[in-house]
């Protein structure tokens, strides 16, 4: 156990992979944001096209 802390700790391939998921969870969140931003919208905009068609 304790070669396998040593190895996450000291190599700089744990490092990589760290960054990688990092970056990955800023995405994610920028991106299901930006989806629950637009997809408000676009539902009222559906809403009042529809609404209108009546």
């Amino acid at each position: 156990m304790k070669q396998i802390l040593y190895r996450l700790w000291w190599e700089d391939e744990g490092q990589d992979i760290a960054e990688y998921a990092v970056m990955l969870a800023v995405i994610l969140v920028i991106v299901v944001g930006t989806i629950r931003l637009i997809g408000s919208n676009a539902n009222n905009v559906f809403s009042s096209v529809a609404s209108s068609i009546q």
